[in-house]
């Protein structure tokens, strides 16, 4: 079993190391364009990062499943790698990064149309480019938040001490 895991933690995670990681982000691309874009526009960006977090959970969940095969516990292992990650990216990759790139953007819009006399296109341009650039920024940071909220909280419920990336 210890083999299995080695080998799995070498295997190149497809949601974790791939362009695929991107699609997390899409509800913060589409906080950025709030300003220019339909409403509409910015949900579906939520719709395609709630379902990147969906697919890493249930593949977290089908690898517990087979790293723990028919032993005891099986279960409850493949329940916890689910939620656990559920949660993580939820908050990490979705709730979290979207409050705060919305709030960026909100701000800097009311803050350009009380200091600049800017045209408004020129004022909802420049509040995107600066949400856009605030995301490089609040991702690590967001991140091991998370990691700190969860293992101080529900990781002692379920005994998961191991982290997520």
């Amino acid at each position: 079993m210890e083999d299995s895991l080695e080998k799995q933690s070498k295997e190149v995670d497809v949601y974790r190391d791939t362009w695929v990681r991107f699609l997390g982000y899409a509800n913060e691309v589409g906080e950025a364009f709030r300003a220019l874009v339909p409403v509409s526009v910015v949900w579906a960006s939520y719709a395609v990062a709630t379902v990147y977090v969906s697919a890493d959970a249930v593949d977290k969940g089908k690898k517990a499943a087979t790293v723990h095969g028919e032993n005891p516990g099986k279960t409850a292992r493949v329940t916890v790698a689910v939620v656990d990650t559920f949660v993580w990216q939820a908050l990490a990759s979705v709730a979290i990064p979207g409050f705060t790139i919305n709030r960026v953007c909100a701000a800097s819009l009311f803050l350009l149309g009380k200091t600049t006399r800017w045209p408004l296109p020129v004022r909802k341009w420049t509040t995107t480019a600066i949400g856009l650039s605030t995301i490089p920024f609040i991702i690590t940071p967001i991140d091991r938040g998370v990691d700190l909220l969860l293992d101080s909280s529900v990781r002692r419920v379920y005994g998961d001490s191991e982290k997520h990336e």
